[in-house]
């Protein structure tokens, strides 16, 4: 019989059990649409990062990542936040997030407006104002601050992968900041 030392982290998963909960369950994750608003509430930018997709490309994305096992929904925004755009960032989350939206993605093209290759996960999506200086981190390569106009437009939600375009135009509509 093995001893099994303890994770450093129990509520991460191992390459290994993470492919296996892929392939059965589907996974939580909370993304993030990060804005910058005037001193009347409305949005001027929307920061959209630009990172390596799942399909090896570069991509524009929106902060997004997995809800660990006993993790609260805003520790785990908070945690992907600072992990896409710097300590430095400033989210300004409310006490009790709420989502916008709810994503579900789907492992088979065309089975839904959300794709994922890897996994069927479901993602409650929030639009979070940022006030400080954003250095993205980790995998993200750059985060670029685009006018509500300029982050709907086909050019640029076409670079986006899974249907997070739409996801971001969703936003925007949620917030009047479309035209």
């Amino acid at each position: 019989m093995s001893v099994r030392t303890p994770d450093r982290n129990p509520g991460w998963l191992s390459d290994d059990d993470l492919a296996e909960a892929r392939r059965r369950l589907p996974m939580l994750y909370v993304e993030a649409v990060p804005v910058r608003l005037d001193g009347q509430g409305r949005v001027t930018d929307v920061g959209l990062l630009l990172r390596v997709g799942a399909s090896g490309a570069i991509a524009r994305t929106i902060v997004s990542g997995r809800v660990m096992h006993g993790e609260t929904l805003r520790d785990a925004l908070d945690r992907h936040l600072e992990k896409d755009l710097g300590p430095m960032a400033f989210p300004q989350l409310p006490p009790c997030p709420t989502p916008f939206h709810v994503a579900e993605y789907m492992p088979i093209p065309g089975d839904g407006m959300y794709h994922d290759d890897r996994q069927h996960a479901v993602s409650l999506v929030f639009i979070v104002p940022v006030t400080g200086t954003c250095e993205p981190r980790q995998d993200a390569l750059e985060l670029t601050w685009l006018t509500p106009d300029q982050a709907a437009s086909e050019l640029v939600t076409s670079e986006m992968e899974g249907g997070r375009g739409a996801l971001v135009r969703s936003a925007l509509a949620h917030l009047g900041a479309l035209r």
